[in-house]
């Protein structure tokens, strides 16, 4: 029976091997106890948030800039661009994807600086879906 520090008999479970030294499991450093707590963690991935990107519909800028900003930054095709456009139009503003926040910030500077170097008031806007 040993004491520690504070006084508190603890028993030595591991006998002592001859010379005095404490026999153990290889890489214990000696002392016998040969316990180990093993933690494990789950990773758990979080998905993204992902914002809508939104075309506001003004008076001023033209139908077809509209058209070619959709096919230009966001991959449409000239049917859906048109379609976009419309709604845009008739409703006052129309969803032009879904992204990650840096991707859709993006995107809207984009959009963005080339209606302003063309002189359109036409507005990107982003919004948390």
């Amino acid at each position: 029976m040993e004491t520690d520090l504070a006084g508190i008999a603890r028993i030595d479970p591991a006998p002592r091997a001859a010379g005095g030294a404490k026999e153990g499991r290889p890489g214990d450093g000696g002392n016998g106890a040969g316990t180990a707590v093993i933690t494990r963690t789950k990773t758990r991935t979080k998905r993204p948030n992902v914002y809508r990107v939104l075309l506001l519909n003004d008076d001023y800028t033209p139908m077809e800039f509209v058209v070619h900003v959709l096919e230009k930054f966001f991959a449409k095709n000239h049917d859906e661009a048109v379609r976009i456009m419309l709604h845009v139009h008739q409703h006052g503003v129309g969803e032009c994807g879904v992204f990650t926040y840096e991707v859709a910030e993006t995107k809207v500077t984009q959009v963005m600086d080339l209606a302003r170097r063309n002189q359109h008031p036409l507005q990107c806007v982003m919004e948390k879906k």
